[in-house]
């Protein structure tokens, strides 16, 4: 019986493009007929954990408030590798799910063995996506502001970590959006801002000190062999 394509053999990779800008920092493109993935590489690529991170609808590496960089300073510095996706397509839900299930498969092949998905907004959504799909690889999900569109999946999390970060001033996705994807999973933590907007702006020390026990917590425990 033939083996189904990885996520990398669909992407139909034509060239790959490859750049060390500092020590710890590799910039990575790969270019497909559907557009340019790009992905920001924190870190060791043999460390045996990693955050996978990616934008909302109009893509970007940064993340809210530049969340995304934060992130990755403080993995590396804990031997936590940090890959910031940058997608082809922004907005594509099936494509832009794809990029990240890549990007996940890249790392895992590189020496990773759990990995944390995390994604803000219509990126929480491929961040879900992502982790029901791959329940041997993905230890856990961060959702920022997210949206419940695309997140019908969520049951197959089975039961794996779920922590959700949402504003009560969201402008454009209310609390009750990560509500319902944590309803969906069965269960998880949501953490409710006071103040925050769709852009969690000034909210990063507050996610940060949350994610600074919990990301490495969830690398630490053994996955489920199911799925």
């Amino acid at each position: 019986m033939t083996e189904p394509a990885t996520p990398v053999q669909r992407l139909g990779v034509l060239a790959t493009e490859k750049v060390e800008l500092a020590p710890g920092l590799a910039h990575l493109e790969m270019y497909t007929l559907e557009g340019l993935l790009t992905v920001l590489w924190h870190g060791d690529p043999g460390w045996p954990g990693a955050v996978v991170t990616c934008g909302g609808a109009m893509g970007g590496l940064l993340g809210p408030g530049g969340l995304y960089h934060q992130v990755a300073a403080v993995w590396a510095s804990r031997g936590i590798a940090t890959l910031r996706v940058g997608f082809r397509r922004p907005g594509d839900l099936g494509r832009c799910t794809l990029d990240v299930a890549a990007a996940v498969q890249m790392v895992a092949g590189s020496g990773a063995d759990r990995v944390v998905t995390m994604g803000h907004s219509f990126g929480g959504a491929i961040a879900v996506r992502v982790g029901a799909a791959f329940p041997r690889v993905v230890a856990g999900v961060v959702t920022l502001a997210t949206q419940s569109a695309g997140c019908e999946v969520a049951p197959h999390l089975a039961g794996r970590p779920l922590l959700m970060f949402h504003g009560d001033a969201d402008e454009l996705l209310p609390v009750a959006t990560s509500e319902t994807v944590r309803a969906l999973a069965g269960g998880g933590e949501l953490v409710v801002l006071p103040g925050a907007g769709h852009l969690l702006t000034g909210a990063a020390p507050a996610i940060l000190d949350r994610i600074g026990s919990w990301v490495p917590a969830v690398l630490d425990q053994p996955l489920g062999r199911g799925g």
